[in-house]
């Protein structure tokens, strides 16, 4: 059987395989809320045979929010419209998890079809928040700032604590934080933009205490057997001013492990529109995850590696796990292109008893 198919053990829960859907947003809901459209979507998946569903990023405050249509669990009623969606994943055998999320610097601006531009604070949109008063760059269309206060840098901790206790009580099984793409989380971590001078700025141990102290934060609400995943931008891609490297995110990731996250999830870019991404194709940006694992090795820290980028293929993903370039795979776009994905890479690298089609679809999966 190939090893994508092979379970994988994080505390004491077992993720039946090493296929995982991507956060993806889908800006289709309203007033924070998930809707049939979440359920089908992320319902599909599951049914599609991912070992990990994970919803798209969650907002855990209004401020916190992409556009007006996004996914939010600052609210009970936010989490009980949420609750259906985990328990039907989970129902068809996958582990249901949820990406917490706060947009930072890149909140308030409209969803992509309606023309991704900012949004007034006067109209349909609020002020976006960041670790300084510089905006996302936008060819002269910024949206206002506002630098969050020291004590306002805690609440945040407070609200992803919030909001994954929410989740936990919704069904969910995974929470993952989202420190990646140019938003808060991130945005904290990168000298590109962090200029504080308080506790939360300056060297790497100051710009990376937010991220920190949401992940500790975190774990700490969340049950012991059940693990927490953090995403991150292992590089931003600027290589022409002082950034976020690798390098930085190879010392990052054992003191993530401290805090008690369980699976790193290795993505990359986001911070700047300046930045140059290397030729992209199938993997390209595996290597990051591979460098973190290296690095993850050689602190003996207890993290478990997920890799992403143009992973479509189901050789090249088991090759990506049998290889131990990373214990699993995470897709985005390629789900959205064929949510049946696992069972069918599953007929191709002739693991078919890994994987069970829905029993009201056996009758077209005979040869």
């Amino acid at each position: 059987m190939s090893d994508l198919f092979a379970p994988l053990e994080l505390r004491e829960t077992t993720l039946p395989n090493r296929v995982m859907v991507s956060p993806m947003c889908q800006y289709s809901a309203p007033e924070g809320r998930a809707t049939d459209w979440h359920l089908v979507h992320l319902g599909s998946r599951a049914v599609g045979g991912a070992g990990v569903v994970l919803t798209e990023a969650t907002a855990v405050s209004p401020e916190g929010r992409i556009t007006p249509d996004d996914l939010g669990i600052w609210t009970d009623e936010q989490a009980d419209a949420l609750a259906r969606v985990a328990d039907f994943v989970a129902g068809q055998g996958s582990v249901p998890g949820i990406q917490l999320a706060h947009a930072g610097r890149k909140a308030s601006t409209a969803s992509p079809w309606d023309g991704g531009h900012p949004l007034s604070p006067d109209g349909d949109g609020w002020t976006a928040v960041g670790p300084s008063e510089t905006p996302y760059p936008r060819d002269g269309d910024e949206q206002p700032t506002r630098a969050l206060d020291t004590e306002e840098v805690a609440a945040v901790v407070d609200d992803f604590a919030a909001a994954a206790e929410r989740a936990l009580a919704a069904g969910f099984e995974i929470a993952e934080v989202h420190a990646a793409h140019g938003y808060l989380l991130h945005e904290f971590c990168s000298p590109v933009t962090n200029d504080r001078t308080d506790r939360y700025g300056g060297d790497f141990e100051g710009r990376t205490r937010l991220l920190r102290e949401v992940t500790a934060a975190v774990r700490e609400v969340w049950p012991d057997e059940k693990p927490v995943f953090v995403r991150v931008s292992a590089t931003d891609w600027l290589d022409d001013r002082p950034s976020w490297t690798v390098d930085d995110t190879a010392r990052l990731a054992p003191r993530l492990a401290e805090a008690g996250a369980d699976l790193i999830d290795v993505s990359a870019g986001g911070i700047h529109p300046d930045q140059s991404v290397p030729a992209t194709g199938p993997g390209y940006q595996v290597p990051y995850a591979e460098a973190i694992g290296e690095a993850v090795a050689a602190a003996d820290a207890d993290l478990a590696v997920g890799a992403v980028g143009g992973i479509t293929d189901p050789e090249h993903a088991a090759a990506v796990v049998a290889n131990d370039r990373a214990d699993a795979v995470l897709m985005a776009r390629e789900f959205l292109r064929s949510p049946y994905w696992p069972l069918h890479a599953a007929a191709d690298l002739n693991a078919d008893d890994a994987v069970d089609w829905p029993v009201q679809y056996r009758r077209a999966v005979s040869k």
